[in-house]
């Protein structure tokens, strides 16, 4: 199957959710929650993730993360839930008021088995008191969600990797190699070539098989992952946004929906004159109103 072919059918599957200027979605992806050992990117910005996760809960804002939460190529999930368990009962927060929504990625296609979901995400074990414990009952994935407005127009939402055949088609290989060959070569520094966010000609290729797929379907605006690298285009430009990861080496960079506009922005830890160490939501680009109708060239 094409990679035209896998987008427009998550798009013909996708999850709706509701739009207006009453929403409030915030949008992260590519968490690769791991197991806080050496090869864990995700360990750096815990807390920074943590932060301003309760800041959104605390706002009423609604979290949808675009897939690459978990990262099960590297990790069994109790391992990666005892080196995150404040973020998982966060995450719970958020489950218990309706107000979380997951998308599957290339790192978490595990998910698309909802046996897998529960296994993982039903119950958890607290060894404070040695008892099993809910955690997000009836948590569900989706392959892709369109936040749909009244008048029929949506945003579409997915990972990314749909576009990327090797990682789509043959993850379970690129699960291997990772596995087996690259995690430890990380050790020296020696980056996954199949991974498009450490292969800028791979990236570009799946930024352009997505783009293509927008002007030959009559310019929708499309919001992913997958290559960690944020996007945020002009009005004169393809409607492609990319909301980042939370594994960039000082920060975490996100999409924020409220009151009928986009924003990129990023959360990151500032050092005050007094020495003291805060961290902080910095507007990146934005606010942009979805409801313009993009122009492109």
């Amino acid at each position: 199957m094409s990679s035209n072919k896998r987008i427009t059918r998550a798009f013909n599957q996708a999850k709706k959710l509701p739009l207006n200027k009453e929403s409030k979605y915030i949008l992260f992806s590519d968490c690769h929650r791991g197991d806080n050992s050496f090869a864990d990117d995700f360990s750096h910005n815990r807390k920074v993730f943590h932060h301003a996760l309760s800041q959104y809960l605390q706002k009423k804002f609604t979290y949808i993360e675009l897939g690459d939460g978990d990262e099960l190529w590297e990790n069994k999930f109790v391992n990666i839930f005892n080196a995150n368990k404040d973020v998982y009962l966060l995450l719970k927060e958020f489950h218990d008021k309706n107000r979380l929504h997951l998308i599957w990625g290339n790192h978490d296609m595990d998910y698309r088995n909802p046996k897998k979901v529960s296994k993982n995400l039903n119950y958890y074990y607290d060894v404070t008191d040695s008892k099993e414990k809910e955690l997000m009952i009836n948590i569900s994935f989706s392959e892709a969600i369109k936040l749909e407005q009244e008048n029929g127009q949506s945003i579409f939402l997915l990972h990314g990797h749909q576009a990327d055949w090797f990682n789509y088609t043959f993850w379970k290989l690129s699960r291997f190699l990772v596995q087996i060959l690259w995690r430890p070569l990380q050790l020296i520094g020696i980056d996954d070539p199949t991974s498009p966010a450490q292969n800028f000609k791979e990236l570009i290729k799946v930024e352009s098989r997505l783009e293509k797929w927008i002007k030959n379907n009559n310019n929708q605006m499309i919001i992913t992952g997958h290559t960690h690298r944020p996007r945020f285009p002009s009005q004169n430009e393809v409607p492609h946004f990319n909301d980042g990861s939370c594994v960039h080496p000082r920060c975490i960079t996100g999409l924020e929906i409220e009151n009928n506009e986009v924003t990129l922005i990023k959360w990151h830890v500032v050092t005050k004159e007094n020495g003291t160490m805060q961290i902080i939501r910095t507007l990146l680009e934005g606010p942009h109103q979805y409801l313009i109708t993009f122009k492109f060239k």
